[in-house]
């Protein structure tokens, strides 16, 4: 499948562009282009998906208008983008016709178009609006033979019936990352005998001396020496150019200790407060929300490094309003948030013999140690000095992952974890969610740090269970 490219570009005012225009150069380069019909879900997903089809004509079905205007009362995600994407058709409407179309920023044009044309029986009553999709996109590859017209659509359903009737059909992946591909944060190189007695003699090697290595800032590296049969676990450090030691935690945090060498590394870069960002994916049972919250109550009570800890995850549908459950917020919360409830009372249980006997989650809560914000109400704060866990993100999209980060205030550190093979929100899905994507934007990045867990801890039936089911 060939990958839409995306333009990072803005809007800006031309002059009406029709597309009957008579023969001569520029329709000539019109031969060169392509129709992209963008379904509903496109533009409900990325609310600047019209900006990114380049120089190609980009048609949004009167239909899919109807829709959007269904969703744009909305409180959630999904009515932000249908208002979004509302206001951007608006702003060129007053620039031209949108029936003759309208030049874009990219340059291609912007067309809103319908159809009358009728579609085999077969497929049922026209009204559904699939199925209204589908004739447009047929008559106009018929009326304009010359381009490929193509629909897009994040439906599968409908990509299936569009190759049944001859309309080439695409996912809108302008933000996908291929998930067998996703980096991975560790490597493994071979090493000779001397370059380890020296890792091990000075601390250290330089990144420079590791001549296959393709290094990103904190990344895991393995060094492996073949002569000794020895392995040795290290992290490149930018900030002095060094592949360094891992570093460890013998006592234990908050009465759990790593079970396994992917939780060390975890821990590593759950502890470091120079790493601003960490993203942790794996399967369930491989800890990652149980690190992640242990090291918050750890950098928060234990080392006083942030202020609080701040824990939230996806209310799916996201956004969907509170106000319609009975309770405060907090009781609207719970039944979503009791697994981070079962990480904090777990923890707390391990403790008994210290000081923080008797206390539980609403303690911690009342003592302003722990809040719970749902990501409704995220939108427009600003989050400084505090410990962000950011659970299940796999169900995020990318625009949401960057409302989330962008809140972050001075000090503040943010963990996203998540599954990318357990995804609850229809509009994504295992390379196109929000988490699969910070993983492909940041990496690199010298604040930033990430880790693929793959081995499972929770117990032997859910490890089992993870595998074969």
């Amino acid at each position: 499948m060939k990958k839409i490219t995306t333009q990072k570009s803005c809007s800006t005012k031309k002059e009406p562009q029709s597309m009957d225009s008579k023969p001569g150069s520029d329709d000539q380069k019109a031969e060169s282009k392509s129709n992209f019909i963008l379904d509903t879900n496109v533009m409900l997903h990325d609310p600047n998906a019209i900006l990114s089809f380049g120089m190609n004509d980009v048609i949004i079905p009167l239909y899919s208008i109807e829709e959007l205007d269904g969703f744009k009362m909305d409180l959630s995600e999904l009515g932000r983008n249908a208002r979004v994407v509302g206001r951007v058709i608006d702003a060129y409407r007053e620039i031209g016709l949108l029936s003759q179309g309208v030049a874009l920023s990219t340059g291609g044009t912007l067309r809103v178009l319908f159809s009358n044309r009728q579609l085999p029986t077969e497929l049922g009553l026209l009204e559904k609006m699939d199925h209204k999709i589908l004739a447009l996109a047929l008559e106009l590859k018929e009326k304009e033979p010359h381009k490929s017209t193509i629909l897009v659509t994040k439906d599968t359903n409908l990509r299936i019936k569009a190759d049944v009737l001859g309309v080439e059909a695409r996912d809108y992946d302008s933000d996908k990352v291929t998930v067998d591909e996703i980096y991975t944060g560790i490597i493994g190189i071979e090493v000779a005998k001397d370059m380890l007695e020296s890792f091990h003699r000075l601390g250290y090697l330089m990144v420079g001396d590791l001549k296959s290595l393709n290094p990103e800032a904190n990344m895991f590296v393995q060094l492996i020496c073949t002569e000794t049969d020895q392995h040795i676990l290290a992290r490149i450090d930018t900030d002095v150019n060094r592949v360094v030691p891992v570093r460890t935690r013998r006592d234990g945090m908050w009465g759990i200790e790593s079970r396994n060498r992917e939780q060390g590394l975890a821990l590593d870069l759950l502890l470091d407060d120079r790493i601003k960002l960490v993203t942790l994916v794996g399967k369930a049972g491989t800890g990652k929300t149980l690190l992640s919250v242990a090291a918050g109550l750890h950098k928060v009570m234990d080392e006083c490094a942030y202020q609080r800890l701040l824990v939230t995850r996806p209310i799916f549908p996201l956004g969907k309003d509170l106000g319609y459950l009975p309770g405060g917020v907090e009781a609207k919360l719970n039944p979503w948030m009791q697994p981070i409830f079962d990480n904090v009372d777990y923890l707390l249980a391990l403790n008994k013999k210290d000081m923080r006997r008797g206390l539980s989650w609403h303690e911690l809560i009342k003592m302003d140690l722990i809040e719970i914000e749902p990501l409704t109400y995220i939108r427009g704060r600003s989050i400084p000095n505090q410990f962000v866990v950011i659970d299940e993100a796999q169900n995020l999209t990318p625009h949401e992952v960057k409302t989330i980060i962008t809140r972050a205030g001075y000090g503040t550190k943010i963990i996203l974890t998540g599954d990318l093979y357990q995804i609850d929100n229809p509009f994504v899905d295992a390379s196109s969610n929000g988490l699969a994507y910070t993983v492909n934007r940041f990496k690199g990045n010298p604040i930033y740090g990430h880790l693929i867990l793959r081995q499972g801890e929770r117990s032997e039936l859910a490890e089992l269970a993870s595998d074969l089911l």
